[in-house]
């Protein structure tokens, strides 16, 4: 019996939270590990393993960051003459509900508030998030799953290696600046998992643009700068690969500030 392979997309309620850093750990020479707690936690959902959540961060100087007005139609803008909201997404790394803490990676690219921000981060300092706005649920039954990153997507493609099940096969490519930036992965699943490092010429989009898609049902999931994507999807669909069984997902795009695209884990 073909199992069922449909991806499904949950919706969760919008809720602000305001959390208190409670410790950081230094993962690489260009990112660090925020671990936030709190009560307010309670009821957070994270469901996939790229769910997102928008950080809210304060203005500098000041102690606590201006939240989010949410309406119907989600969030609106701020009275005239208030201050506005400093926020980017980010992707969810570890949720441990039973003791209230939640991780968020960030890179620090010394440029932009989140990796300003997460680059003199300490516990006792508070942030705001809001989010995740929804899940996209994949089946963990395919015949093969095609992962790739660049650093601001590592921290969902880690995610991707731990949730796959011991048969699962996995071919895994991540772009990083050079080999101290590499991370320790784990993964119960059949995983071939190989690091680019850009300091020596090698690119995500020059890898991926050469493989050949295993024969079977496939799931190819794909995320980093918007412009190296670009050929990267180009190739997945001339191999005639399955539309809902792709996602290549710009996180951020060079030379352009986005607050619709993460931060570091920075879709900026």
């Amino acid at each position: 019996m073909t199992p069922a392979r449909d991806v499904e997309l949950v919706w969760h309620d919008l809720t602000p939270r305001l959390l208190e850093v409670r410790r950081v750990h230094r993962l690489s020479p260009g990112m660090v590990r925020v671990t936030f707690g709190g009560e307010q936690l309670d009821g957070f959902c994270h469901a996939a393993p790229d769910d997102h959540v928008k950080v809210f961060f304060p203005e500098p100087g000041a102690e606590l960051p201006v939240m989010p007005t949410l309406g119907e139609d989600g969030l609106e803008p701020p009275p005239p003459g208030s201050p506005l909201p400093v926020y980017r997404d980010y992707t969810v790394r570890f949720l441990r509900p039973e003791r209230r803490e939640l991780d968020i990676d960030f890179a620090l690219h010394g440029h932009g508030p989140g990796g300003s921000w997460a680059a003199q981060a300490r516990p006792g300092q508070r942030l705001g998030i809001l989010g995740p706005r929804g899940s996209n649920l994949v089946p963990l039954t395919f015949d093969w799953y095609v992962l790739g990153a660049d650093e601001t997507a590592l921290p969902a493609l880690a995610a991707w290696l731990e949730r796959l099940p011991e048969d699962a096969r996995a071919i895994a490519r991540i772009e990083v600046a050079n080999a101290a930036e590499e991370q320790p992965l784990t993964t119960r699943a059949d995983a071939d998992v190989r690091w680019l490092h850009r300091e020596r010429g090698e690119t995500l989009a020059a890898e991926l643009t050469g493989l050949t898609l295993p024969a079977g049902d496939g799931y190819v999931w794909v995320a980093g700068e918007a412009g190296g994507l670009k050929p990267i999807r180009r190739h997945v669909r001339s191999l005639g690969h399955h539309k809902a069984w792709t996602e290549i997902d710009g996180y951020w795009k060079c030379g352009v500030v986005n607050l619709d695209h993460h931060e570091g884990d920075d879709r900026e």
